[in-house]
């Protein structure tokens, strides 16, 4: 990264007032527009702190290192206001938003608050331009640059020339080909015009949401929601092949390739972690309140619970409890428990409690969310014995009533696939079979 530019000391601080000042919350927004706005992650450099300059806002944009997003601000009936932020067909809307003046700078400054995933946005604003950060608080000084520019709708291009390609159908995809951490994705793409929406699916889950441009022989996608950064690339090399790049935040970054294949499949989820032991689980963790909650507890007793290994940082694990969620309620499913187990990336259990209790109140959620341990997969994996390994969050276990393993589900291929709807119909049949034994 490259932070000894000119405006470098400048620009840390800054980074530092803003993330040391309080905000004075107010009522009134009316300093900050509502309406359209591009966001964008600075990944390989700090922002020049400028606002209203005409020349850096209509400066080209470096789609090697700059991952863009759209997103628009609202208000309510009461005033309150929310962000919607867009990835393709998904709309995420934030309502913990605040706005004041920062008592040391003393610009307005706009605070959004991903409480599902404990990371935030903080810049601060003037004349039509936002700057700032987006933080992520389990991680330890972790912070990207931010910037966005209020009247702009579009995601990498506005101009809506013709694409050099069309990418639809699905890809057999291959992420870092040669090296130790190889792994298999399907590339699944839909375009409109120069215009281009889809995801990657691997064996432990999918990239969510993307969307961008097909510009001349080029294809850029991005996807941020709180959690994931991610921007790809990847050039058309000829009718049937692909190769690009993927950054995911502003450490990991990725060589792949891929051809069309339109039977292209990956293991089967239900194949990939194994039932090592008959044993029935027996376990007693605490829920976000402190209280020690066990599987053995009166309320689960004949019953078949649903156990999911998850974690309240994972956006995989957030579409899989939102799915959990209605399967349980369309399904009326009475006679079925459902526990997350969470494995988290705080050690202190206060702050692990506070994180859960936020995360519950998100999700509007009315079953057990227990903390189990650290997201650290060896040390997950211990907790629970009964299975070869943890190797994916989410993973979900279907237990009988006598609280062994008969069935697990690797991974969580979500909304943003066309494999999501065979997992609703999958479980529902596994829990017949599991009735049909009573």
């Amino acid at each position: 990264m490259t932070f000894f530019s000119r405006y470098s000391v400048f620009s840390l601080l800054m980074i530092s007032v803003i993330l040391g000042s309080c905000v004075r919350a107010k009522t009134e927004f009316a300093s900050i527009p509502s309406g359209p706005w591009r966001g964008v992650l600075l990944l390989d450099r700090e922002p020049v702190i400028t606002y209203g300059d005409d020349r850096d806002i209509k400066k080209k944009f470096d789609f090697d290192s700059e991952l863009p997003f759209q997103f628009e601000i609202g208000f309510t009936d009461t005033d309150s206001m929310f962000v919607d932020f867009y990835n393709g067909k998904e709309k995420i809307r934030i309502t913990d938003v605040t706005c004041g003046k920062a008592t040391i700078s003393s610009k307005d400054t706009i605070r959004i608050n991903f409480l599902a995933y404990d990371t935030y946005i903080q810049a601060i604003y003037e004349d039509g331009v936002m700057e700032g950060n987006w933080v992520v608080n389990y991680k330890e000084n972790y912070m990207i640059p931010f910037k966005a520019v209020f009247g702009q709708n579009h995601r990498f291009v506005h101009k809506h020339e013709k694409a050099g390609f069309k990418p639809e159908g699905r890809w057999n995809c291959t992420f870092e080909p040669g090296k130790e951490d190889e792994f298999p994705a399907i590339g699944d793409f839909t375009s409109d015009g120069n215009e281009v929406s889809g995801t990657f699916l691997t064996e432990t889950g999918d990239f969510r949401y993307l969307h961008g441009n097909i510009i001349d022989n080029k294809m850029y996608l991005s996807a941020f929601d709180g959690a994931h950064a991610f921007l790809i690339q990847a050039k058309f090399t000829h009718a049937d092949s692909l190769f690009g790049s993927f950054r995911s935040g502003k450490h990991y970054t990725a060589e792949w390739l891929g051809h069309r294949d339109e039977n292209v499949t990956l293991k089967d989820p239900a194949s990939i972690t194994k039932i090592v032991s008959t044993k029935p689980l027996s376990f007693s963790f605490p829920n976000q309140d402190g209280k020690l909650v066990s599987i053995n507890d009166e309320v689960y007793k004949n019953k078949i619970k649903l156990i999911q290994i998850m974690g309240s940082w994972c956006p995989n694990c957030y579409d899989e409890v939102n799915t959990l969620k209605s399967f349980l309620n369309d399904t009326n499913q009475k006679d079925i428990s459902w526990i997350s187990l969470a494995y988290e990336r705080y050690d202190d259990k206060d702050k692990v409690l506070s994180v859960l209790r936020n995360y519950k109140t998100k999700m509007s959620l009315g079953h057990e969310i227990l903390w189990a341990g650290s997201y650290k997969k060896e040390e997950a994996s211990a907790t629970i014995p009964q299975i070869s390994e943890i190797s994916s969050f989410p993973t979900l276990l279907v237990v009988d009533k006598n609280n062994v393993i008969r069935h697990v589900h690797t991974g969580f291929s979500g909304p943003a696939t066309k494999e999501y709807k065979k997992f609703e119909a999958e479980l529902k049949s596994i829990i017949q079979k599991l009735k049909n034994e009573s």
